[in-house]
């Protein structure tokens, strides 16, 4: 038996065989885009352009460049896909590009696209590496070198992470300060310094929440007024409006590395649940709104999400109409056409209450004469707003200020400890019990608990404050509108010429003090005698109505109570 062997020949792709030269295309790519890099970028081009030119039996089928794209993926490279468009069209019959580093970091990525176009008989020549695709030994070269691309990707992001931490650790912010109102970036120090007309906006959301409006009716509100997103469109989303008022900058403080990226590779962002430590930094820039207001906000959030009933239905009563007899929550039905209200026990535990049915149209009539009998209590109004200012919420903020006090004294301690190594024989003295010497190491431990103390009581003081100042802002609010009822018609003419058109307010982007936050936020409302039943003012004024067997009895926010 003969074996004739027939050498191997260099195969050429159909349509390269049927013409005299070869369509060569060049690919380069520079990540970033400093004045360096573009450089390099407009070299790489002119080089190939001139390369290929110049070459016997080549013709240039196009130069495709990414400018300031990261090689990690190939999703955004747009001439990088143009280019792998044009090889599937039949339009090139081989590649030449840098190196593998400029071609892809992506392992998966780099080989995958290599495998497609060796599948179309089309080369890809390294010039760096000396890698010619369609050779023996190309694709095992290629996975080795594409491995040590993305290793080295992989550690470029680690270097990035680090350096990112180092920055939260020194309270430097990372913020996308385009699509995020309020404040921008100073070109020289970074900081972050405060947009006037945008803060007006942030402004406008906390006051109208604080007056009642839900996040559904400020988004709304905002985008017919025309005022423009954060993100630069018409429309507001309620997760905005929300997201604005957890935000902790507005109030001037820092939380950093809420997110972190999870893959180096899909560039993936996801909330940071303990993962890595966050940084918080107090009074890092200006603030927007002073930080009573933010607190106060936060407090009225979680009575929100405590109370969802309401929120979710278009009618405000639903969760607000209770049985005064055992406390149940009234339910609404209807009886021969009629839409009526009655104690929930009623309709669960048969004859276990003698709580009242009522029809709607008495709910309304009630609550259209308790928001017309409110002038009667305006003087109640102003001795419980003064009683909380100058009380409870005055004597809570000095409890705070004491604690804050303390803390400081004993954080002083333990830095001068950890930077001399030593307690002074006073701290000693103060940390140790009668007759009992204490070493230096069981003193800090008791100086930490105490400071885990305080802080616990801090934090029930600040709850207690925040529930303080709801209500104080209640009663606010409350009494803005008693004044717009008892106003005539010439004392409303006065009301529209005040408001946030004073110009000597506006030129002040910052808002540090409640009082200041109050004046420059007061907007015009030409409120009257109620005269048909509003939605709107039941959400935004009333908190609970009891439905009695001689009366209804409403209760407006901040502990005004009205019996009809």
């Amino acid at each position: 038996m003969a074996v004739r062997i027939i050498p191997a020949q260099q195969t050429m792709p159909k349509a390269a065989q049927q013409q005299k030269t070869l369509r060569v295309a060049a690919y380069a790519r520079v990540s970033t885009d400093n004045e360096e890099q573009e450089t390099s970028y407009e070299a790489q081009v002119s080089h190939y352009t001139d390369y290929i030119n110049n070459h016997d039996g080549w013709t240039l089928a196009g130069i495709f460049a990414d400018e300031g794209i990261s090689g990690t993926s190939t999703a955004k490279r747009e001439q990088f896909n143009k280019m792998i468009e044009a090889c599937e069209a039949g339009l090139v019959d081989m590649v030449i590009t840098k190196s593998i580093s400029r071609w892809a970091r992506n392992t998966v990525d780099s080989l995958n696209y290599i495998r497609k176009l060796k599948a179309l008989g089309i080369r890809v020549i390294f010039e760096k590496e000396n890698i010619d695709t369609m050779g023996a030994s190309g694709e095992l070269l290629i996975t080795i070198m594409s491995s040590l691309a993305q290793q080295e990707s992989q550690s470029i992001s680690q270097n990035v992470r680090i350096g990112l931490q180092y920055g939260f650790q020194q309270g430097k912010p990372m913020l996308n300060h385009s699509r995020f109102m309020g404040y921008t970036k100073n070109r020289g120090d970074k900081a972050l310094s405060i947009v006037p007309e945008e803060a007006e906006i942030v402004r406008l959301i906390y006051r109208m929440f604080l007056e009642g409006y839900s996040v559904g009716e400020i988004a709304m509100e905002l985008q017919e007024q025309g005022i423009k997103a954060p993100c630069g469109g018409v429309k507001w989303q309620h997760a905005t409006v929300k997201s604005m008022l957890k935000n902790e900058k507005f109030m001037g403080d820092l939380l950093l590395q809420k997110f972190y990226i999870k893959d180096f590779l899909t560039k993936k962002s996801v909330k940071n649940e303990g993962q890595f430590p966050q940084y918080y930094v107090e009074n890092a820039h200006p603030p927007i709104v002073p930080k009573e207001v933010f607190m106060r906000v936060q407090g009225e959030l979680l009575r929100q999400e405590e109370n969802t009933t309401r929120q979710r239905c278009h009618n405000a009563l639903f969760g607000l109409i209770f049985c005064g007899e055992c406390g149940e929550r009234y339910r609404r039905y209807k009886d021969k056409g009629t839409v009526k209200w009655r104690c929930g026990k009623r309709v669960t535990e048969r004859h276990s209450c003698n709580g009242r049915a009522v029809e709607e149209s008495e709910i309304y009539d009630a609550v259209i004469e308790a928001f017309n009998s409110l002038p009667e209590k305006r003087d109640e109004i102003i001795r419980m707003q003064e009683r909380i200012l100058w009380g409870p919420l005055g004597q809570t903020s000095r409890e705070i200020d004491a604690i804050d006090g303390r803390k400081n004294e004993l954080e002083d301690i333990i830095s001068n400890y950890a930077a001399t190594g030593h307690l002074d024989r006073r701290t000693l003295f103060l940390y140790s019990d009668e007759d009992e010497d204490i070493s230096e190491e069981t003193a800090i431990e008791r100086i930490s608990t105490e400071l885990d103390a305080l802080e616990e009581k801090r934090c029930t003081l600040l709850i207690r404050k925040g529930d303080l100042g709801i209500q104080e802002t209640s009663l606010h609010t409350l009494l803005k509108l008693v004044n717009g009822i008892m106003a005539t018609e010439e004392q409303q003419t006065v009301m529209l010429k005040t408001g946030t058109d004073d110009v000597t307010i506006a030129k002040d982007p910052a808002c540090y003090e409640l009082a200041d936050f109050y004046e420059r936020t007061d907007r015009i409302t030409q409120w009257g005698l109620v005269q048909d039943y509003d939605n709107d003012l039941v959400r935004r004024f009333v908190e609970k109505i009891l439905v009695k067997q001689n009366c209804i009895e409403v209760k407006f926010k901040g502990g005004i109570n009205v019996e009809v």
